[in-house]
């Protein structure tokens, strides 16, 4: 008989309690906060790697442009702003002489976020510097 009973209270403990409940809404929830707070931060710092790695390859393109445009037409290159390479991206190139065979050449790319049509300096995520001497 001891057996009958405690397989019959077993039995009709088959839900869980209100307070049972609640406390495990609880948990689950002081457990998810941190986690939704980890997962937007991780989903933010992805698209800023996102646009410095598409600036990089925006930036490392125009500066072999230039250099290759060099070889032909060392006084050609120049300085330019807010040239658009991509949809939304925009690059500053500043070309300055160091002597007569010999420029020094910045050229910084970022995403226009703002859509105002031009690179404003907290925007720039890439620059590449280097200096072009020219071709005998």
């Amino acid at each position: 008989m001891h057996t009958a009973l405690k397989k019959l209270r077993w039995q009709s403990r088959k839900a869980l309690t209100l307070p049972e409940v609640v406390i495990a809404a609880a948990l689950l929830l002081v457990a998810m906060v941190p986690i939704l707070k980890g997962l937007t931060q991780a989903h933010t710092n992805s698209i800023v790697i996102e646009r410095k790695t598409q600036s990089l390859g925006l930036a490392q393109a125009k500066l072999n442009k230039i250099q290759a445009k060099s070889i032909y037409n060392f006084n050609g290159i120049a300085s330019q702003s807010n040239e658009v390479l991509n949809v939304s991206y925009r690059c500053n190139t500043t070309v300055s002489s160091v002597n007569s065979n010999l420029k020094a050449v910045t050229v910084s790319v970022g995403q226009d976020r703002n859509s105002n049509g031009s690179l404003d300096s907290g925007e720039i995520e890439i620059t590449l510097q280097t200096q072009i001497a020219r071709r005998w």
